[in-house]
C-alpha cells in the first residue's frame, strides 16, 4: 500500500471516529470550530508520521548466483505501487579487481552508508566468503541484518556467519510487510 493510501485510511477511520460513524454525521462546524480543528490536527499528524518513517538505506549480501534476485527486490522497493521501502545501497557493479582489500574497502563504505543489511538466503548462499565476511562487517560496523530466507530446500545451510550469529540476526520471508517492519526494527534497534 502506498503512503498516500495509508495516510487517507487512517484520517478516514479517524474522521469516521469524530463524526460518530460511517453512516452518520457531519462536521458542520465551519471557522475554526472545534471539529475542524481536531480534524486538521488529526491530518497534520498522520502526514507527521508518514514523514518520520524515513525509508532506510540498505546494503544487500547476496551470491552472485543470485544476482537475479536481488535485482528482484530492488525493482520491488522502486515500483510506486509496491509496500516495500528501502534504498539500496549496495554495489551497483562489481568491482573492477582482483585485490581482495580494495574490493573489501569498497564493500566497507557501502555497508557504512547503510543502516541495515539484508542478505537474501538460497540454497547456494552459504558457500560465499563474501557474504559471510559481509555479514560479519555488517556487525563489526553496528548494522543490523536482516535474512531473508529464500531457500528452496530448507534443510539447506546457512551462511555460517548467520548460524554463529542467531541471536543478533532476524529472518524473515520474502514478505513486503515483514521485511518493512524488519528493516524498521533494525535500523532503529542498533
Amino acid at each position: 500500500m502506498l503512503l498516500r493510501e495509508k495516510f487517507y485510511l487512517n484520517l478516514k477511520e479517524k474522521v469516521i471516529n469524530l463524526s460518530g460513524g460511517p453512516t452518520g454525521g457531519y462536521v458542520t462546524s465551519r471557522g475554526g470550530g472545534s471539529d475542524i480543528d481536531e480534524l486538521e490536527g488529526i491530518a497534520r499528524g498522520e502526514l507527521k508520521k508518514l514523514v518520520s518513517e524515513p525509508r532506510r538505506k540498505v546494503f544487500i549480501s547476496f551470491d552472485s548466483d543470485d544476482l537475479d534476485k536481488k535485482r528482484l527486490l530492488v525493482g520491488q522497493a522502486k515500483n510506486e505501487n509496491s509496500d516495500l521501502e528501502f534504498i539500496d545501497y549496495s554495489l551497483k557493479a562489481p568491482f573492477n579487481s582482483e585485490n581482495a582489500e580494495y574490493i573489501k574497502s569498497g564493500i566497507r563504505e557501502r555497508i557504512s552508508q547503510s543502516s541495515v543489511t539484508i542478505v537474501i538466503a538460497t540454497d547456494v548462499t552459504h558457500r560465499s566468503d563474501w557474504v559471510n565476511w559481509e555479514i560479519e562487517e555488517s556487525f563489526k560496523q553496528n548494522k543490523g541484518v536482516i535474512v531473508i530466507d529464500h531457500r528452496n530446500n530448507k534443510s539447506s545451510k546457512m551462511p555460517d556467519a548467520v548460524n554463529n550469529n542467531q541471536d543478533r540476526v532476524k529472518v524473515v520471508s520474502w514478505n513486503h510487510q515483514e521485511l518493512n517492519q524488519a528493516i524498521q526494527d533494525a535500523a532503529e534497534d542498533r
